[in-house]
């Protein structure tokens, strides 16, 4: 149940309380003094579009604040998306729109998207205005209708299974329509990875060829400057006398060892003298060796050449080196097997769609069989309370017939309706007038609000198109319809106005450069006024005075009887 409504620079409204309690309240004001906006303040806690034009002019955002009492199961909703409650019963929800038409959702402190905060209060509230008149004429409407009042068991598992069997659908499909793309890529991948195995290349085996190749062309060259390198370090076999690194390395060694034996001090100069003598002769030797090596090598050098062309076949199709290449054979090999398993995925898929199927099929019977049961009962209650809606001879009907299977079943549903005795029913979108559609729309809710006890319904000018007799009886309803739960409801009549618990006038006034509206809690002493301007439009005639104040009375009797 909403407790609080408040309303911060929307619209023509600059700040508005309304403390709210159980039981009906009205919301009544001359023509343009601004009572959608109490309605529009509603929806935009209720998810509705935000729009910059609803800011007040001047002002850089509207604010509007609803204060809800809650159950147990919007309590554990409220938790999950990290709200708090006001003491642990109370839940505040915010929407603020900029003037540059952003918007933002809070619940319980915390920030939400809005279609979360939409998902949740939806739960709580119900707006009936022009826009549910016009929908109640579509045959979705009038399925989510019936289904309120049949509440059928296996709806939930079977939209669940419903929306299983369309992703397996849309997955076979688009597996079976891609075969021939599935054929052609698995012949190119299998291709390409026995290519790559006929090859056989090793991580590195480009680049190491590579610098073979350039060792095995150029092994003269390699070897003379090797043997230059040797003969500097060791001196040469041909000229005994020559100076050599190694020859005057020892010399050094051989003073500063004598130096060390004379001269304490210089003993760490000896050491590395022969340390360095060591070096330069293990590396006199390994220079030797690698000379040694550079052989000129016609039949290896063909057989670096004839591999090297081999990998670079690879290349070119594969990567730009060998690891590229080994990097697209494992990428390959998994997507093969992906390729290779989508025919067992198709039979998979084929066969849980035909369970599915067969669910599908004995559910959408069950739930067509407690529709069909239901239709009668609620057509005759609905049509009951038209009656008391002084449409004696009013008739309505739920046609529900077979349809395709879709998310919500497999029947068409259609509310046919006539007012008249002796006339076929027809489509009630067709030919029912706006104040019958009215009506009618408040005798469906009359009859649901058993379905949804404490549930807060708001009906925007569910009066239009009616007279006052038929008022008294739209405003009864209303008040029967309150006794289980809260009901706010914007008027033109007084009839109806008459059996509210707690009565709102908005007013609207102007200083010449900025219309206000301002929203005014009456008392009972002022009712009598509210309704007699309502009915006559003067405010202090006695006759006025003295009806609005019978209208008052007789819905006290009422309320009390």
């Amino acid at each position: 149940m909403l407790t609080e409504l408040r309303l911060n620079s929307l619209g023509v409204v600059a700040e508005a309380v309304l403390p709210l309690g159980p039981g009906l309240t009205a919301l009544t004001g001359e023509t343009g003094a601004g009572k959608t906006m109490i309605v529009a303040g509603l929806g935009l806690l209720l998810g509705a579009r935000a729009d910059a034009s609803l800011v007040r002019n001047g002002q850089d955002r509207a604010l509007v604040q609803g204060r809800w009492e809650i159950g147990e199961n919007t309590a554990e909703a409220v938790e999950a998306l990290g709200g708090d409650l006001d003491d642990g019963v109370e839940l505040v929800t915010l929407r603020q729109i900029s003037s540059q038409g952003r918007s933002r959702a809070t619940v319980g402190g915390v920030q939400v998207p809005v279609s979360a905060a939409a998902g949740l209060l939806t739960d709580l509230a119900t707006i009936h205005g022009q826009s549910e008149q016009t929908r109640l004429s579509t045959p979705e409407r009038q399925r989510e209708l019936l289904d309120a009042f049949a509440a059928p068991a296996a709806l939930e598992d079977y939209r669940r299974d419903f929306a299983e069997h369309r992703r397996i659908t849309e997955e076979l499909a688009g597996l079976e329509a891609d075969a021939m793309n599935r054929a052609r890529e698995i012949d190119v991948l299998r291709f390409g990875l026995e290519e790559i195995a006929a090859v056989n290349p090793g991580e590195g085996e480009d680049e190491a060829l590579a610098a073979e190749a350039v060792r095995l062309a150029d092994a003269d060259d390699l070897k003379a400057l090797a043997m230059t390198a040797r003969v500097a370090l060791s001196g040469s076999e041909e000229d005994l006398d020559a100076p050599s690194v190694l020859g005057l390395v020892g010399a050094a060694r051989k003073a500063l060892e004598t130096l060390a034996e004379r001269d304490p001090g210089a003993t760490d100069l000896a050491r590395r003298i022969t340390e360095t003598n060591y070096l330069l002769t293990d590396l006199a030797q390994d220079v030797a060796s690698h000379a040694a090596d550079l052989v000129a090598d016609p039949l290896r050098q063909e057989a670096v050449a004839d591999r090297r062309g081999q990998l670079a076949a690879l290349t070119r199709k594969y990567g730009n080196n060998v690891a590229e290449v080994l990097e697209w054979a494992g990428r390959a090999t998994e997507r093969l097997a992906e390729l290779d398993g989508a025919d067992d995925r198709i039979e998979e898929l084929r066969e849980r769609a035909a369970v599915l199927d067969a669910a599908l099929d004995a559910a959408a019977a069950g739930i067509s069989r407690v529709r069909r049961e239901a239709a009668g009962r609620f057509a005759e209650l609905a049509s009951a309370e038209l009656k008391a809606l002084a449409m004696p001879h009013a008739r309505l009907e739920f046609a529900v017939t077979k349809a395709p299977r879709g998310p919500h079943g497999a029947d068409r549903i259609e509310l046919v309706f006539t007012a008249n005795p002796g006339s076929a029913p027809g489509p009630l979108g067709k030919v029912a007038s706006g104040g019958e559609l009215s009506r009618v729309r408040l005798a469906l809710e009359v009859v649901l609000a058993g379905q949804s006890p404490g549930h807060t319904f708001v009906f925007d000018e569910v009066d239009a198109g009616v007279g006052g007799a038929v008022g008294l009886e739209i405003g009864r309803r209303l008040k029967r319809l309150a006794a289980d739960g809260q009901v706010i409801v914007v008027t033109h009549l007084a009839q109806v106005a008459a059996f509210a618990d707690q009565h709102f006038v908005i007013a609207k006034s102007s200083d010449g450069q900025v219309t206000t509206s301002d929203v005014t809690p009456l008392g009972e002493g002022e009712r009598a006024a509210e309704l007699a301007r309502m009915m006559s439009g003067s405010g202090d005639s006695d006759a006025g005075l003295r009806h609005a104040e019978e209208l008052i009375r007789s819905a006290r009797a009422e309320r009390a009887g």
